[in-house]
C-alpha cells in the first residue's frame, strides 16, 4: 500500500489551513491508506519571519543595492525588527496576549509606510480592544516586512500568493518553465529546505495540491525537488488551478515535474491511481499522464465518484494548527473573518443548487453536480472535528449554501446543545427570512458572503442569478437584524455594462451601506472564463471572443470585445476606494461621482430605492408547511383580578423568558392556548404551521390576524419562528 505525502505549497493563508489536504487525508482514513500532510505555506512564512530569517534576509541586501526610502529605513531600523520579530509572531498566534499593551504603545514596533494609513484609522481604534488594536498594528509590521522583501529580496512574494503573476493567464509554460531553471530565490531556498525536513522516509507518492495561481510556482518548485532528490517518488498535481485552468494541458515539459495531474473531486481518482502503482490493473479515472512523449488524459467517466456520505471527516492531524497567524488587516469586523482566527473547513453541499449564473464556471464537476450532505452527517463531522481540533469555529465553503440544509443543520445544531461559530457563503434568495435568520443566528452563524455581482435588475436578468436588487436588500436586511454580518461579492464590467450601470450600480451599494444591511465587500472586475455560460456563447452575451485557439499549458480567462466600448478598468480604483470608505462608515453622504478622477453621470437611482424596498410591508401569506419552532423558555400564563368602573375581571398574560429579558405577553383568552403549544414545541420539537392554524382554527377564527398581530410579531421576534 502506497504511503502519501500531501503538501499545499506556500501560500494560502496565514490564519487557518487550506481543507483540500485535510480533506483527503479524512479520505484515507476511511480507506485505510496511511497518509502525512504538511502545509509548507505557514511554515516557510514562520522561517522567513523569525529573527534568524529577516537576519539572513537583511545580510542579503548589498551596499551598492538602488533602495527606495522606505526600504532604507528599514533597513536602518532592522535591530528594532530583529529584537521583536519572535515575540510579535508568538502575539499573532495567540500565545503572548500581555504583548498587546506593549505593541499599542508608540516606539515598540517599528513603523514604515503601511503605519501611514493610522491617521485615517485613529477613529477605530477607539472602538477596538487593546488586542485588536495591537493586531492591527502588527498586521502593518508584517506588511512593511513583506514590502521590503519584494523590492530587496524576492519580487514574487506575497503573504497569500507566491509568484501569482506567473499562474495567471500562463496559456504556454515558457516563462513557468524558464523560472523554474533559474537559480531559486531567497523563498524558494527556504521552501526546499522545509520540505527536505518534513518529507517522511517512506513516502511514496507525493499530493500537491494546487488551489490557486499563487500556489502554482511553489507547487512545480517541490516537484522539482523530488524528481531531484527523491526519483523514486511519484508526484500528482491536483486542486483547484488544475481543475480549471489545466483541463487541456499537452505540454510534455509539465510532466518532468509530475508523473500525473487529476482533475475535479480527488478521492475516485487518487483511490485508483493508488491501486494502479500499487501494482492494479491501469483503471484511472479523470488522469492525465506522459504516454510515448504525448500527453494522455484518461477519463473512464462510467466510474462514479464517492457520494458526500462516503468521503469521511476532514482530518487536520499533522498540520501545524497553534502556528497558524491571526491577522487584522482592517478594523471592519466582517472582512477580518478571512484573516483572523482558526476555521475547521466543512462543506454542506457539493456544488451550486442554483447552478445558472452566466459568468460562472457552471459547466465544470465542482459546481454543476449538486449533492447535499445529511444535516445530522454534518454534526456528526461538526462533533469529531471539535474534539480532534479543539477548535470550534466553522467555514463552510460551499458554492452556495442551500437554505434548506442550513436550517435543517442549525436544528441539529441546537438540538445537541453545540456550541460553535460558524459563517458560509449564500446567494440572496428569498427563503432567508427573518425566522429562518434568526434560527441561524441562534445556531451559531455570525456571518455570511454572497454574490450581489452587478447591482442592476437588467445585468442581475442577463446573469441569470435569480435575485433582484430590490429583494437583497430585503434578505441582508434580515440578516443584520438577526445579528448577522453580510459581505456581498460585487462585479464591474459584465458584457454590455454601461457607464451609467456602472455608476447606478455604485450608487445601489452606497445605499446598501447606509441602510446598514451590508458591512463588507469586495469589487472584482469581469473575467470571462471557458468554463462559464458566456465564454462558451459569447454571441448570446454580444460579445466577440478573441482568444480562440487552446493554450498548451492553462486555458481558462479569455480576451474578448464589448461592443459598449467602455474602459473598465477606468472605475476600479473609485470603486474600491468608495467600497473602502464605506466598509468604515465614511463617504456614505458623498455623491457617488465624488470617487472618479473623471466625468461620469450622475445616478438615475431614486435615492430612496433601497428604503423604499425595506420600507415595503410583509406580506400576510400562510406558508402552510413552515416549520413551527420555538426557541424560548417554558411560558408560563399568570392571572391577574383587575377592575374597571366597578367591575372586575381576570386578565391573563404569557410570560417567558429570553437570554436578554424577561418579557409578558397579553393574547386575551388565547394565551392557554398559546402556552400549551408551546410546551408542545419545547426540545425544538417541529410542528407545521398549517397544523397550528387548524388547531387555532378550531377555537377561533381568522389565524392570520392572530399570526400577523402585535403581540405575535413580538414573540415571533423573541423565539417563535416559522422557518
Amino acid at each position: 500500500m502506497a504511503n502519501i505525502f500531501l503538501i499545499t505549497p506556500p501560500f494560502t493563508q496565514l490564519n487557518t489551513p487550506y481543507p483540500a489536504t485535510a480533506y483527503l487525508k479524512g479520505f484515507f482514513n476511511k480507506k485505510g491508506i496511511h497518509s502525512v500532510q504538511s502545509d509548507l505555506g505557514i511554515e516557510v512564512i514562520l522561517e522567513m519571519f523569525s529573527s534568524t530569517g529577516l537576519a539572513k534576509m537583511f545580510s542579503l541586501v548589498d551596499d551598492g543595492m538602488e533602495l527606495s526610502g522606505n526600504a532604507k529605513r528599514i533597513l536602518s531600523l532592522r535591530d528594532h525588527y530583529l529584537r521583536s520579530i519572535d515575540a510579535v509572531v508568538l502575539f499573532l498566534q495567540g500565545k503572548n496576549p500581555t504583548l498587546a499593551l506593549q505593541i499599542c504603545h508608540e516606539g515598540f514596533l517599528p513603523q514604515a509606510s503601511r503605519f501611514d494609513q493610522l491617521a485615517d484609522m485613529e477613529w477605530a481604534f477607539g472602538a477596538l480592544g487593546s488586542q485588536d488594536k495591537a493586531k492591527h498594528l502588527a498586521t502593518l509590521y508584517l506588511e512593511d516586512l513583506s514590502d521590503f522583501i519584494v523590492e530587496c529580496i524576492d519580487p514574487h512574494f506575497g503573504f497569500s500568493r507566491y509568484a501569482e503573476r506567473l499562474g495567471r493567464s500562463a496559456a504556454t509554460f515558457d516563462e513557468l518553465y524558464g523560472q523554474l531553471h533559474d537559480q531559486p530565490t531567497f523563498t524558494d531556498e527556504i521552501l526546499v529546505s522545509t520540505l527536505a525536513k518534513r518529507v517522511p522516509g517512506d513516502a511514496d507518492l507525493v499530493l500537491i495540491s494546487v488551489p490557486f495561481p499563487g500556489n502554482l510556482y511553489a507547487g512545480f518548485r517541490c516537484a522539482q525537488w523530488f524528481k531531484q532528490h527523491r526519483p523514486g517518488v511519484r508526484t500528482a498535481l491536483g486542486g483547484g488551478f488544475a481543475n480549471t485552468e489545466l483541463r487541456s494541458v499537452s505540454d510534455p515539459r509539465v510532466f518532468e515535474f509530475f508523473d500525473f495531474i487529476t482533475l475535479d473531486d480527488g478521492e475516485r481518482p487518487l483511490e485508483l491511481l493508488i491501486r494502479y502503482l500499487d501494482g492494479g490493473r491501469r483503471i484511472l479515472k479523470r488522469t492525465f499522464l506522459l504516454e510515448d512523449a504525448k500527453v494522455v488524459y484518461i477519463d473512464n467517466a462510467d466510474v462514479p465518484d464517492y457520494r458526500q456520505a462516503e468521503v469521511g471527516t476532514p482530518d487536520y492531524e499533522g498540520l501545524l494548527l497553534d502556528k497558524y497567524l491571526s491577522v487584522l488587516e482592517l478594523a471592519n469586523p466582517m472582512h477580518r473573518l478571512w484573516s483572523d482566527g482558526r476555521w475547521n473547513k466543512l462543506t454542506m453541499a457539493h456544488g451550486c443548487y442554483w447552478g445558472k449564473c452566466t459568468f460562472c464556471d457552471i459547466s465544470l464537476d465542482y459546481i454543476k453536480r449538486y449533492e447535499p450532505a445529511a444535516a445530522s452527517l454534518l454534526a456528526d463531522r461538526i462533533e469529531e472535528m471539535v474534539a480532534a481540533t479543539g477548535e470550534t469555529g466553522f467555514h463552510f465553503v460551499d458554492e452556495a449554501a442551500p437554505p434548506a440544509l442550513m436550517r435543517d443543520l442549525a436544528l441539529e445544531i441546537l438540538r445537541r446543545r453545540l456550541t460553535i461559530t460558524w459563517w458560509t457563503n449564500i446567494r440572496f434568495e428569498k427563503s432567508f427570512t427573518a425566522s429562518l435568520c434568526r434560527l441561524l443566528r441562534a445556531s451559531g452563524c455570525v456571518a455570511v458572503s454572497g454574490g450581489l455581482e452587478v447591482a442592476s435588475d437588467r445585468l442581475l436578468n442577463l446573469i441569470d442569478k435569480g435575485v433582484t436588487v430590490a429583494q437583497v436588500a430585503k434578505v441582508t436586511d434580515n440578516f443584520t437584524r438577526s445579528g448577522i454580518m453580510v459581505h456581498a461579492y460585487l462585479m464591474y464590467g459584465y458584457p454590455t455594462q454601461t457607464t451609467a450601470e456602472t455608476i447606478d450600480s455604485l450608487e445601489m451599494v452606497r445605499q446598501l451601506f447606509q441602510a446598514g444591511t451590508l458591512q463588507s465587500g469586495f469589487w472584482h472586475q469581469f473575467a470571462l472564463t471557458a468554463h462559464s455560460p458566456v465564454g462558451m456563447f459569447p454571441s448570446r452575451f454580444n460579445i466577440e471572443k478573441h482568444t480562440v485557439a487552446l493554450g498548451t499549458f492553462a486555458n481558462n480567462d479569455l480576451e474578448f470585445l464589448d461592443p459598449t466600448g467602455v474602459d473598465h478598468s477606468r472605475f476600479s480604483f473609485g470603486l474600491k476606494k468608495s467600497l473602502y470608505n464605506f466598509m468604515h462608515g465614511i463617504g456614505l453622504d458623498f455623491p457617488v461621482q465624488k470617487w472618479f478622477d473623471f466625468p461620469v453621470p450622475k445616478p438615475t437611482v431614486p435615492p430612496r430605492y433601497i428604503q423604499d424596498a425595506l420600507d415595503e410591508p410583509e406580506g400576510f401569506a400562510i406558508r402552510s408547511s413552515a416549520k413551527v419552532i420555538w426557541l424560548g423558555s417554558t411560558p408560563l400564563v399568570t392571572r391577574e383580578i383587575k377592575s374597571k368602573k366597578g367591575k372586575t375581571f381576570e386578565v391573563t398574560r404569557l410570560e417567558f423568558h429570553t437570554p436578554r429579558q424577561a418579557l409578558s405577553v397579553s393574547f386575551d383568552e388565547k394565551d392557554e392556548w398559546l402556552a400549551s403549544k408551546l410546551i408542545e414545541l419545547e426540545g425544538l420539537k417541529v410542528m407545521t404551521l398549517g397544523a397550528l392554524k387548524a388547531d387555532f382554527e378550531i377555537h377561533w377564527p381568522d389565524f392570520e390576524l392572530f399570526w400577523f398581530s402585535k403581540p405575535m410579531r413580538i414573540m415571533r421576534e423573541n423565539g417563535l419562528l416559522a422557518v
